[in-house]
């Protein structure tokens, strides 16, 4: 891939602008509004979502054998749209989720499902998870269409269903359903990256090269059960409880590797005090235990440094006044990417050390590995980044959650978490009540990914 990719980075710089930065803002504005209004939480799907997209997609000029809506049930399609270049070569996939997290009104103090711009933010379920990109890919394509543009590789447009954890997937289901479309290997552009910001200030602008593995685990135990007014000591709640606080006092061992050492060190020159002195202890010495105390009180830091698994639901008993004959727990775990869910699964069994308490495997994913940090591709992201925002550095992650550049690693295919969509890293609302995203952030992540796409694709 190196060669070819440099190849096409070296075909176009300095690097075009657009023609009207005004026109362009508005209509990727337009898109948000249109995409984050349309429900596409759990059972509602994304077919609604997918079909508006087509239609702007035709309107530019695509031509309709080049879009094209997938998906395995009526509600759950995927749209997949390609701009065709005169030569052979690994396409660059441009994808996003347009799937959201579900969202009470109730809980919000404004309505989800509208795009309300107030205090410098705009607010709305997935205006952060994933409706930015996808409305600013979407930008990308119309204006590519209008413009009848050749790229030097071909563009896919993948805007996808259930990547947050619903049961039909749309990178997982496309890629095993149709091959085809990675005949010539390619690229991938994605969320999981994007800026920090703190108070205000830019601190680093994140590229996403790998990720943890999700897994998830029930622990059950069993029990004939009996009257609560006669109790025993061996309840099954009781030794449920025993063995979650097993898992609590005994964390998984801290591990880095070349992302996150690079990761830690840049984020000990940003941190300040203990935390600061902590971040750079770690990074030369992965076993001193005072560092390891202080970082793994702090749930960001912690994250990054070990697989972590916790518990999410509980589900015990039958009657108010009879003693539980089942106790389960749910355990959610992050594991990370050069283990397995089989070692995890063995390691709970070894923490717990109750074979009382069975342990039963839910939803697992292979490991993925890390996508190269491949020097062209990292130095056009440096290089843009410092056309934009002087001094702010680039600086590889490791996504603590999951996203879907995982299925295109799993074929061999690099993927990158990268969208100059920048966040204040102590506000973070996906999923939460009341996301939003600095319209600042929405305007200048139009720009970078503007810029970056046509680097990469060569226009």
């Amino acid at each position: 891939m190196r060669s070819s990719l440099a190849a096409l980075l070296l075909l176009v710089w300095p690097l075009p602008t657009h023609a009207d930065p005004a026109a362009d803002r508005a209509l990727a504005r337009e898109i948000y509004e249109q995409l984050v209004e349309i429900d596409t939480s759990g059972e509602k799907g994304t077919t609604v979502a997918a079909q508006a997209v087509a239609a702007r997609l035709r309107a530019a000029g695509l031509p309709a054998e080049q879009i094209q809506l997938r998906g395995p049930s009526p509600n759950k399609h995927n749209l997949v749209a390609r701009i065709r270049s005169e030569h052979a070569g690994a396409p660059l996939f441009l994808l996003a989720h347009l799937d959201v997290v579900a969202a009470l009104a109730s809980d919000w103090s404004v309505p989800p499902f509208e795009l309300l711009e107030r205090d410098g933010y705009f607010y709305g379920r997935g205006s952060s998870d994933d409706k930015a990109m996808a409305a600013i890919f979407t930008t990308l394509f119309v204006r590519l269409a209008e413009a009848k543009a050749v790229p030097g590789r071909d563009l896919i447009l993948m805007l996808t269903a259930d990547e947050e954890g619903g049961p039909q997937n749309g990178v997982k289901w496309l890629l095993e359903t149709h091959p085809d479309l990675l005949a010539n290997g390619g690229l991938v552009i994605n969320e999981g990256g994007g800026g920090a910001l703190r108070g205000g200030r830019r601190l680093f602008n994140g590229v996403q090269a790998s990720e943890k593995i999700y897994a998830n685990y029930w622990l059950t135990v069993t029990d004939p059960g009996g009257h609560s007014s006669v109790p025993r000591k061996d309840n099954a709640i009781y030794r449920l409880a025993a063995a979650l606080g097993r898992l609590e006092a005994q964390p998984f061992p801290i591990e880095l590797n070349e992302i996150t050492r690079r990761y830690l060190a840049r984020a000990s020159e940003l941190e300040s005090g203990e935390l600061g002195a902590a971040l750079a202890k770690i990074v030369r010495a992965p076993n001193d235990t005072g560092a390891a105390a202080v970082l793994s009180n702090n749930p960001r830091y912690n994250a990054l440094l070990r697989t972590t698994c916790t518990p999410t639901r509980l589900d015990a008993g039958h009657a108010d006044n009879a003693l539980p004959q089942t106790a389960r727990a749910h355990v959610n775990c992050r594991i990370l990417p050069w283990h397995t869910p089989a070692e995890v699964e063995r390691e709970l069994a070894a923490v717990i050390a109750d074979d009382r308490v069975a342990i039963s495997a839910g939803k697992l994913d292979d490991a993925s590995p890390a996508s190269p940090l491949d020097p062209e591709l990292m130095g056009a992201i440096e290089e843009i980044t410092e056309a934009i925002w002087p001094g702010v550095p680039v600086v590889p992650i490791m996504g603590t959650g999951a996203t879907d550049s995982h299925f295109f690693r799993m074929r061999g295919v690099p993927a990158y978490g990268v969208s100059g969509l920048f966040s204040d890293v102590d506000d973070v609302r996906a999923h939460g009540r009341d996301e939003r995203l600095l319209v600042r952030s929405f305007d200048e992540g139009l720009e970078f990914l503007d810029r970056l796409v046509r680097k990469l694709a060569g226009l």
